[in-house]
């Protein structure tokens, strides 16, 4: 394959990543209710206010933000290893970019994709840390007798570290999701923009949540709970 065929399709690929991504920021702007990414966001707040209200519930609050507290752990173990192997493939391609002899010749789309991919893990390693620092918070905030004065006086800051640990722990599973792409180009160049195409349409469906109308409904008028019927 040619180089100038390699590098228009290292450019597509990475294009149609950043192509899709502006349009869910631009989305994000315009109607945040319509993306899962706000919805799930708000469904924790939730959590964390109906938890807040039952006393007694306190250890079931602890276990849930625990078992959140080890997918996010996963996520970044798995990042930390994924970023190592990726470094150590890559090294001599680093090493040759630093020589100061070897002119342009190490820049090549191979190359380009290699340090996408090692930024992109390295962009999910630090979220997903700060995941689990902050849902390590929230569990402290969780565990705290209900009704007691710390949980009031730290029960905002509660609420704020669960919708915080989400938004940055979906973040780092979705820079994961992203490398395929890029990993895929790796291996063969043509391969990355038609995977970038499976990969915008997998994300167009589990970015969708609904509409705004439809979210502030549903925090506005929770479901009615009928009455048993009188004995």
């Amino acid at each position: 394959m040619s180089t100038t065929a390699s590098w228009i399709a290292a450019v597509a690929t990475m294009g149609l990543l950043a192509l899709y991504e502006s349009a869910v920021a631009w989305g994000h702007r315009r109607q945040p209710a319509a993306l899962a990414r706000n919805g799930h966001a708000v469904l924790r707040e939730d959590w964390f206010a109906a938890v807040s209200a039952h006393p007694g519930s306190e250890l079931l609050a602890v276990q849930t933000l625990r078992n959140s507290l080890m997918s996010a752990t996963m996520t970044a173990s798995t990042a930390a290893l994924a970023l190592m192997g990726t470094a150590t493939l890559a090294a001599p391609s680093l090493h040759a970019a630093l020589e100061p002899a070897s002119g342009m010749t190490w820049l090549t789309p191979r190359f380009l994709l290699e340090l996408l991919l090692m930024a992109q893990l390295f962009a999910s390693l630090v979220l997903s840390v700060m995941a689990v620092r902050y849902y390590n918070h929230a569990g402290f905030v969780s565990g705290m007798p209900i009704g007691s004065d710390a949980r009031r006086r730290w029960h905002d800051a509660g609420r704020v570290y669960v919708r915080r640990a989400g938004i940055l722990y979906s973040w780092g599973l979705r820079h994961l999701v992203l490398i395929t792409p890029v990993l895929a180009g790796i291996v063969h160049p043509l391969a990355g923009p038609v995977t970038a195409v499976v990969v915008m349409l997998v994300l167009a469906g589990f970015d969708r949540f609904g509409s705004t109308e439809r979210l502030t409904a549903t925090r506005a008028d929770p479901p009615a709970v009928s009455e048993p019927p009188a004995p």
